[in-house]
């Protein structure tokens, strides 16, 4: 799991009935997107994290989506150097989760705070429009 220096964390992954993935465009780099993710509360479960973090973030919930499944590993990744928060975090390790939208009219309400745009994207696109330092688990995860 997490050590001192790498943040617990989980990712929520929704797909479509197309097999698309809803991406989220991040507010403080414009044309980087990404999946919600987030920390682990202390005394939260991983799976309630996701549901916390996907409702947080999207105002998806339980009307909205399924959890269909998890992938069966942590997948860490390192921070750049610019991104580290003064050699207190080197990067995070996350659970991801995978969540199937009930209807494909769903409309998810981005947070305004860390994202401000969503769209339907084939799993390659977002691996090449996620932030380079983690497009490698973005790809081990999404990858068909």
């Amino acid at each position: 799991m997490a050590s001192a220096n790498f943040r617990a964390g989980v990712v929520a992954v929704v797909a479509n009935s197309r097999d698309e993935v809803l991406a989220f465009e991040r507010s403080d780099v414009p044309g980087a997107w990404q999946l919600p993710q987030g920390g682990i509360d202390v005394g939260e479960a991983p799976f309630e994290a996701a549901w916390r973090e996907l409702g947080e973030e999207t105002g998806l919930g339980s009307g909205d989506v399924e959890l269909i499944g998890e992938h069966p590993t942590w997948m860490a990744y390192e921070f750049p150097d610019h991104v580290r928060s003064e050699g207190k975090r080197l990067g995070q390790v996350q659970r991801w989760y995978f969540f199937r939208a009930l209807s494909d009219d769903v409309i998810p309400s981005p947070d305004r705070v860390e994202f401000v745009a969503w769209m339907w994207v084939d799993r390659d696109w977002l691996v090449e429009h996620v932030v380079s330092f983690r497009s490698d688990v973005y790809r081990a995860v999404l990858a068909r």
